[in-house]
């Protein structure tokens, strides 16, 4: 995440009821004083009498009990609380359901002379040669593997290799794709997974020191999907340490276009890995920017499906109300194909929304109701002038843009969810003091937010919630005369605003990306909206060829 939103994340309110130390729990709460409730009030904001002071003490006595007994109670990761969070406003209709994903292959791919140039092929190019037995799976995966290994180590892209797993899955690809069973579009092809999806006897690290050890004993409900789509798993890839930035206990995940610098995160490598030619696709999160910045920053295409669209089951938590998986791809067509794969309930992730899915891959942009944030664009703010001219892009190709603008809502408290939901998700960490085992300890890095977060009350918690709900009734009324909201990248507020709705957002290059520093515009949907998305970008992207450009590896030689 970018430091100004991380400044925002250390904002937080006080408990009165916490002003006791958990160690002094070990040997029975000792008195809360009337000082103490004093002291408390003011740092949560409140103000008290005495004698309502005096009055409280008992109760908050008795809190420190409560807690005590709370705390006692193993609370893993994956355990969500009983509050759901439901993207869909009152009123909300859900789209109709349609024939789902029709996809034609793209005819007349030809086999490279150079084996080497497959891994900047896109996945439905790929799919093409599959089919029409040009390549198989094992001869990709080989190349993937090869060129993780050789790529992989100057990036710090990589955390683990599953090699053997990959190399029986592509065979079994092979023999079934020649028995005339194939099973999809994802059939045979490799891809990566960002390493907080758990992956069965292959370790799950979440890019912290203090997990670095696990070992799941089943397969994320993503993975699972993409096995049975035949997609075939090379490699788990880093993330910045608890999904926040590109640094983790393996060093600083590079950019492919400018290695010296940073890849953004918290999908690092899976940005990177797709962006560098290791995978044709990968699996990344986001919760408040997580897809967005990696793919923006390592100039690849990125799909941040609608919250409630892709099952978690399986997938570290760091907020249970704004987690989102998604892809990260060539282009918007392979993101489209990846989703078709991955979507969908499972019955265990209570937050999965079963919800129709259909890509109308040559919809003309004519045919969609396109706004876009003028104000957003029209201000001074980095990389303008590429923005402006993706707009011409926009109107050449067909779109008519109406200018629109975002409601307006308070920030701060919207942060503050982020903050409670990520401290309550890893509050055994902080509790148990393993938090100092993180490799970045700033001011802004989770181990001081986890812990100044514990200071954030349920009231405000839930009124801050409220506060969402307003937002969320408000987006919903803007794109009742939309089908999709063209945003710039990194202006505005529509990358907190969104991601607090649930809205899907598909993020794509624009602009020469040769001189190390990409650049992208974003594309917003409806709630479970995707497919209008994806075909303006779609659009965008068949009349452009900034996706198709490729980073220079040999500036990674000396790494």
């Amino acid at each position: 995440m970018k430091r100004s939103i991380l400044r925002q994340l250390a904002f937080a309110w006080v408990v009165v009821a916490v002003a006791s130390v958990d160690a002094a729990w070990a040997a029975g709460p000792g008195p809360i004083t009337a000082a103490e409730a004093a002291a408390a009030a003011k740092v949560a904001g409140v103000e008290f009498s005495e004698a309502e002071r005096m009055q409280m003490l008992p109760a908050l006595q008795d809190r420190l009990g409560a807690l005590a007994e709370l705390r006692a109670v193993p609370l893993p990761n994956h355990l969500a609380p009983a509050l759901v969070f439901d993207p869909r406003p009152p009123g909300f209709v859900m789209p109709v359901a349609q024939k789902g994903l029709r996809w034609t292959p793209p005819r007349g791919v030809k086999r490279p002379a150079d084996p080497d140039a497959l891994a900047f092929f896109s996945v439905a190019e790929l799919s093409a040669l599959i089919r029409s037995r040009q390549v198989t799976s094992e001869e990709l995966t080989r190349l993937s593997l090869g060129r993780l290994k050789r790529y992989g180590p100057p990036l710090h892209c990589v955390v683990t290799l599953t090699e053997e797993r990959a190399l029986a899955a592509a065979k079994k690809s092979d023999a079934e794709i020649r028995a005339g069973h194939l099973r999809g579009p994802l059939h045979g092809i490799p891809y990566g997974a960002k390493d907080l999806l758990d992956t069965r006897g292959i370790r799950t690290t979440w890019g912290a020191p203090p997990f670095t050890n696990q070992v799941p004993d089943a397969d994320a409900t993503v993975i699972r999907k993409l096995d049975a789509a035949g997609a075939v798993l090379v490699a788990k890839l880093s993330l910045g340490e608890l999904a926040m930035g590109d640094v983790w206990f393996g060093g600083m995940t590079r950019n492919p276009w400018s290695p010296t610098n940073g890849s953004s995160g918290s999908s690092a490598g899976s940005a990177a890995a797709v962006a560098a030619g290791l995978v044709p696709f990968a699996i990344g999160s986001e919760t408040l920017g997580s897809i967005v910045s990696p793919a923006t920053v390592c100039g690849v295409t990125g799909l941040r499906p609608t919250f409630g669209r892709v099952s978690r089951t399986g997938a570290m938590t760091l907020c249970w109300s704004l987690d989102k998986l998604g892809p990260l791809a060539r282009s918007a067509e392979d993101c489209a194909l990846v989703l078709g794969a991955i979507r969908g309930p499972d019955g265990q992730d209570l937050s999965a929304i079963d919800a129709p899915f259909s890509y109308p891959t040559r919809r003309p942009l004519a045919k969609l109701r396109v706004g876009y944030l003028k104000s957003d664009f029209e201000k001074e703010h980095d990389h303008k002038a590429e923005d402006l001219a993706a707009l011409d892009v926009l109107r050449r190709i067909g779109a008519e843009l109406r200018p629109v603008e975002l409601p307006k809502h308070p920030k701060q408290p919207l942060y503050m969810l982020l903050s409670a939901e990520a401290a309550a998700a890893f509050d055994e960490l902080t509790r148990s003091g393993l938090d100092d085992r993180l490799v970045q300890q700033g001011d802004w890095n989770w181990p001081n937010s986890f812990r100044s977060a514990r200071f954030i009350t349920a009231v405000d918690y839930l009124d801050a919630n409220r506060v969402r709900a307003r937002l969320m009734a408000d987006m919903d009324a803007l794109f009742r005369d939309l089908d999709v909201l063209v945003a710039p990248a990194w202006s505005g507020n529509s990358l907190l605003y969104s991601n607090m709705t649930g809205h899907p957002c598909v993020v794509v290059p624009t602009g020469d990306k040769s001189g190390g520093a990409p650049v992208s515009i974003c594309f917003l949907g409806k709630l479970f909206g995707e497919a209008e998305a994806l075909a303006a970008a779609d659009a965008f992207q068949k009349d452009t060829a900034w996706h198709r450009q490729k980073p220079d590896l040999t500036k990674l030689n000396g790494l």
